[in-house]
């Protein structure tokens, strides 16, 4: 009986509980749930795998991908990965295999764009990726673009709303171009502490070796006078 009425509560309030997402537009009376526009994150990618990410656009946006690859194992140590794009229908829309690269397009179609990262050719070694992307629009969700008549009339308003606009479109930018920063800074950071410790572990084993070679030098040195002392003895 208990059992019966737990299942029958879960039922009921199991779908209420969920956040809608973007694309079910429902004419419910709750709210629908919004992700961000832009994510900027690391990712470590296992050996021979494939690690995808799906970002929401609406149609007419502006699309942008980056990423570097900051650390590498493995036999070798190559650092390139295979990055692509694709639309909602899975045509591809850019490819990038390299150490790092971006792929820019405008979305032709609302739906759910899939980015993904092979590191399939990599059997022996992770790969540590910084990632980049989301999407963004001119005006900022304004579906009608306003004519260059309007943006020159003597409204106060409109003239400070056009001057936001622009600004926040510049902050965008700005904040694209810290994010292309941050990304060299981690890789260089990460190839300093890699240069650091192969020195380190260099010159350990260096020391390691001219200790060892002295201490083998002595030995045969004083084995060799002892056999020649032994030798006049006897004569």
């Amino acid at each position: 009986g208990k059992m019966l009425l737990l299942v029958l509560l879960a039922l009921l309030l199991g779908p209420a509980s969920c956040p809608k997402t973007e694309p079910l537009s429902g004419s419910g009376q709750e709210p629908l749930f919004r992700g961000a526009d832009r994510y900027d994150f690391a990712v470590v990618i296992p050996a021979g795998a494939v690690e995808c990410f799906w970002q929401f656009a609406h149609q007419s946006g502006n699309f942008f991908f980056s990423y570097e690859v900051q650390r590498a194992t493995g036999i070798g140590n190559s650092r390139n990965i295979l990055a692509t794009a694709s639309d909602p229908n899975g045509f591809q829309l850019g490819i990038s295999q390299d150490v790092r690269g971006q792929i820019n397009f405008l979305t032709k179609e609302t739906g759910f764009y899939q980015l993904c990262l092979d590191n399939q050719q990599n059997h022996f070694g992770f790969m540590h990726v910084y990632l980049n992307f989301g999407v963004y629009y001119e005006g900022f969700g304004v579906e009608n673009k306003q004519p260059e008549e309007r943006k020159e009339l003597n409204n106060t308003l409109e003239a400070i709303e056009v001057s936001i606009r622009k600004l926040q479109l510049h902050i965008f930018h700005m904040w694209r171009f810290y994010n292309f920063a941050r990304m060299r800074k981690g890789s260089d950071s990460f190839l300093l502490e890699s240069n650091y410790n192969y020195v380190n572990w260099w010159s350990m084993a260096q020391s390691c070796v001219i200790v060892l070679s002295g201490v083998l030098q002595l030995y045969f040195l004083k084995r060799l006078f002892n056999v020649q002392t032994s030798t006049r003895q006897k004569c």
